[in-house]
């Protein structure tokens, strides 16, 4: 069998060929790489900050059940929102459990009665006008709600029954505790408003509006005085 020999002109071109074909080869590479990490950053959470707050009033005493909501400058991430406790207000020993509960717009809630008597719910509230006529024991009714804002919640048949729906449009609420304080987690870095509500809250629609700045990361720490009815 006779090897074929090849000239220096065909060495020449079979470089050439390799050459090229390893360049495209990187190049193609280089641009797979490029659109992969272009992908990782944008999937990548947006840097963001914990804010502790502890909201007290005129006297320096700890406001409990004050709905805490932070808006975000660059605007709140898309997405349903959720949150951790459930859309559910129970009817039980006379009275609405929790008194205060914050839910996001579109949240369907439910109004179980645990009691042996019956309730009859209802709100006149600009948010959610409604009305759930009579329902007894181990009975569940629900209402959708659609709007922004505080619902105030009451009982046509016992008047001591008072409660409250916030409704809020942003995934950063939360509500103090007996020490007037809560953790609201993972909100956006960067400019932002504060905005406490509380039923008693001396202002307009009783809520009171503060400017922010959410740490990149960490934790920032904001005492809040509101003045109170």
């Amino acid at each position: 069998m006779v090897k074929k020999r090849f000239t220096v002109f065909d060495q020449y071109w079979r470089i050439r060929v390799y050459r090229s074909l390893t360049f495209s080869s990187d190049t193609d590479a280089m641009k797979t790489a490029l659109a992969f990490a272009a992908a990782m950053l944008a999937a990548l959470p947006a840097q963001a900050g914990n804010v502790g707050i502890r909201v007290v009033d005129a006297a320096g005493k700890p406001v409990a059940d004050a709905v805490v909501t932070i808006h975000p400058a660059s605007g709140v991430p898309t997405g349903p929102i959720r949150f951790p406790w459930a859309n559910q207000v129970v009817q039980k020993n006379i009275a609405f459990n929790p008194g205060t509960l914050i839910v996001p717009v579109g949240a369907t809630v439910t109004f179980p009665n645990q009691d042996k008597v019956r309730h009859h719910v209802y709100s006149f509230s600009k948010p959610a006008k409604f009305e759930i006529k009579l329902f007894g024991r181990d009975e569940s009714r629900s209402y959708t709600f659609r709007t922004p804002g505080a619902v105030a919640l009451g009982c046509n048949i016992h008047d001591s029954m008072s409660g409250f729906i916030k409704v809020v449009d942003t995934p950063f609420a939360a509500k103090t505790n007996a020490t007037g304080g809560t953790l609201v987690e993972g909100v956006t870095g960067g400019k932002a408003k504060l905005t406490v509500w509380h039923p008693r809250l001396r202002a307009k629609d009783n809520e009171a509006v503060f400017d922010l700045d959410v740490p990149a990361s960490g934790e920032i720490a904001k005492r809040i005085q509101i003045v109170m009815r």
